[in-house]
């Protein structure tokens, strides 16, 4: 069994961690909203320590300007994509919400870190709305799009949608709504499901994804389909009644969410989450730059469901970034 410090790397929100070829690269918002990096280790022991390397960075104007949130990093046909949310200003709009939209870049070199990495625009969906936290998974021999954007015809922040892929900066055919806020626990502060990621297990796909607002209500919430029924058709899907990871008190764990999946070198899986260790916070929860990458593994039930269990408490007394 793993056993590691509790932050896991500080200060990085949104975590996601990718192993390709016996390689981690690790790649999450950084407390600026200004830049994208990635760090690469051959261990996941040996991420925090890795150099960060800075592969972009927000414009000085335009839509990719402001708030560059979520990014995560795929390997789509060879090639290097990395998927992430920006807007063109700070200010909310109309609705009272951030302005975002979702972007991608592609390197067809290979090395990430060192590639040339090349803007392929904005990723356009149904809507022309608030959108963000995009992921990408290939399933029936298709590659899949997984996305949380703002609706005009339904009440709430962001529901879970999913279209597959005609490029990999592109859509094809009609988006299907998988999710939309509609329980208590999903409802607190914000009407939010966001920060889709995606784990197989025997013969179910599921998706995780997060709720309410990015405070101590923030949670995990499970959705579920067979491999091979037809994930277009939202009847096929199932959800979770109750969220399946939460805030723990007792632990001093507070608003677990935005995770992503990945595997220790023996093939346990791993949740990718961040989370913070106090409540007391100042101004906009989004601005506050403490909540930390931590990663849990998880164990499956006797029916293939996976178990998340309760977040760890702190394991070392991490910096106090000038709070008490």
């Amino acid at each position: 069994m793993s056993n590691w410090a509790n932050p896991f790397i500080e200060q990085r929100a949104d975590p996601f961690i990718l192993l390709h070829d016996g390689w981690y690269y690790f790649i999450a918002s950084v407390p600026e909203y200004d830049r994208l990096e990635i760090r690469r280790a051959s261990s996941l022991e040996a991420l925090p320590q890795a150099n960060p390397v800075v592969v972009w960075r927000k414009h000085e104007s335009g839509p990719m300007s402001e708030l560059i949130w979520a990014p995560e990093l795929h390997v789509i046909e060879g090639k290097w994509y990395i998927y992430f949310a920006a807007a063109h200003t700070k200010a909310f709009d109309s609705l009272g919400m951030f302005q975002h939209r979702m972007f991608a870049l592609e390197c067809a070199d290979a090395d990430p870190l060192t590639g040339r990495w090349v803007e392929k625009g904005q990723v356009k969906t149904q809507f022309d709305t608030f959108c963000l936290d995009a992921t990408t998974f290939n399933h029936q021999g298709r590659q899949w799009y997984l996305w949380a954007q703002k609706s005009p015809h339904i009440p709430g922040n962001s529901n879970i949608y999913l279209a597959e892929m005609d490029t990999p900066w592109s859509i094809k055919g009609e988006p299907v709504m998988l999710s939309k806020p509609e329980h208590e626990w999903e409802c607190r502060g914000f009407l939010v499901n966001e920060g889709p990621a995606v784990i197989t297990h025997g013969e179910k796909l599921f998706v995780s994804y997060s709720a309410s607002a990015t405070d101590e209500n923030y949670c995990i919430g499970l959705l579920w389909i067979d491999m091979a029924a037809d994930p277009t058709k939202a009847e096929n899907w199932h959800k979770s009644p109750q969220p399946v990871f939460t805030t723990s008190y007792e632990n001093k764990q507070y608003g677990p969410g935005h995770n992503s999946f990945t595997r220790t070198k023996d093939g346990e899986d791993v949740l990718v989450y961040h989370a913070r260790n106090y409540t007391e916070i100042e101004g906009d929860p989004l601005y506050d730059p403490n909540r930390h990458t931590r990663l849990k593994i998880i164990s499956w039930s006797d029916d293939g469901i996976p178990v998340f269990g309760v977040p760890p408490a702190d394991s070392h007394r991490i910096k106090s970034y000038g709070l008490s």
